[in-house]
């Protein structure tokens, strides 16, 4: 399968798929296509289903798949920012924030991460579940805003604001740090809590989360008496 990420700010990845190739994506995602590509709605089973859900996506999936000749078919960016194509194989097994995942090639399996520590899973927000992306081909990823790529060596550590960590290699470990100092948590403005990773492993980050957008927008909106 061929692939072009076009478009700023609102990116577009066009897949060109040749006779028989198939492509899979998030219930929703595409954009448009070539008539001659058929779709099929699956579940994969309820352990799969939940998973996704638990992860931010749809419990269904849709294959397309190119029948009598190549096809073309594209995948856009529900918000500004990058479509990121990540090469996942069996060795090299990736973890996103929810929802990031917009579409792969067939052999990339998505499936829930819980974090393990208990800190992270009662105060990491959108750190606790993460989408785990394994198996064998090319992911499509949904960034918000610009991407910042780090590559840490072992034992190297990267303090992050919530919801500002986008994807990391399954090598990298994260847990939620407390921000030290009461007149800092009370009065700094950052939360109470920052995730701490350690390397070894990339570490991207994006610059605007859509949750940080969204409670921007909420605290300009007008409020009710």
């Amino acid at each position: 399968m061929k692939y072009q990420i076009k478009g700023e700010p609102m990116p577009v990845v066009i897949c060109r798929l040749e006779d028989g190739e198939s492509v899979i994506c998030e219930s929703g995602a595409m954009s448009w296509m070539s008539p001659n590509l058929e779709m099929e709605t699956s579940g994969g089973g309820a352990g799969k289903m939940f998973g996704r859900m638990f992860s931010g996506e749809s419990m269904f999936q849709n294959r397309y798949k190119a029948r009598g000749g190549a096809g073309m078919i594209a995948f856009a960016s529900k918000f500004p920012g990058d479509i990121r194509a990540v090469e996942i194989t069996p060795s090299t097994p990736v973890l996103c924030q929810k929802g990031a995942f917009l579409a792969s090639t067939e052999g990339v399996e998505m499936s829930v991460a819980f974090q393990q520590k208990i800190s992270t899973g009662l105060f990491g927000g959108e750190g606790f579940i993460m989408q785990k992306l394994s198996g064998n081909g090319v992911a499509f990823l949904e960034i918000d805003g610009s991407t910042m790529e780090y590559n840490l060596e072992r034992g190297q550590q990267l303090l992050i604001d919530t919801g500002y960590l986008a994807m990391m290699d399954a090598t990298v470990k994260m847990e939620i740090q407390k921000v030290k100092g009461l007149k800092n948590a009370v009065f700094g403005g950052e939360g109470l809590f920052n995730t701490l990773v350690t390397g070894p492993g990339r570490v991207v980050i994006q610059t605007m989360p859509i949750s940080g957008f969204a409670q921007l927008i909420a605290s300009l909106l007008p409020r009710k008496n």
